[in-house]
């Protein structure tokens, strides 16, 4: 498995999944679920939002949201460009801040 965060457009095919996903946003913030870090916060925060492949966005008001864990299959890596990369370098080494000022926004 590449390392997070795929770029976007890619397609993926969930563990125990049926239909494909293409991803369309990281560092998503999902109501009603908690996440909990390493410290022991909790954290409402998903890695990736998706829409259905290949119907995309039927309505707006649902995205389907999971952690790059969860993927079982890359079915097509999305347009990667270096600035793309930049942005996946910048997530992956930021992480634990991008958490935390979550954190600091929904307390």
């Amino acid at each position: 498995m590449k390392e997070k965060f795929l770029p976007i457009g890619s397609v993926v095919l969930l563990k125990g999944g049926k239909k494909e996903l293409m991803i369309t946003g990281y560092c998503i913030i999902a109501n009603g679920e908690e996440i909990i870090d390493k410290t022991n916060q909790k954290i409402n925060m998903h890695d990736y939002s998706a829409c259905t492949y290949p119907e995309g966005v039927i309505n707006s008001d649902v995205a389907y949201v999971f952690n790059h864990d969860q993927i079982e299959t890359i079915c097509f890596l999305g347009y990667e460009t270096e600035k793309s990369k930049e942005v996946s370098k910048t997530i992956n080494d930021n992480i634990e801040d991008i958490k935390q000022t979550i954190l600091n926004q929904i307390k």
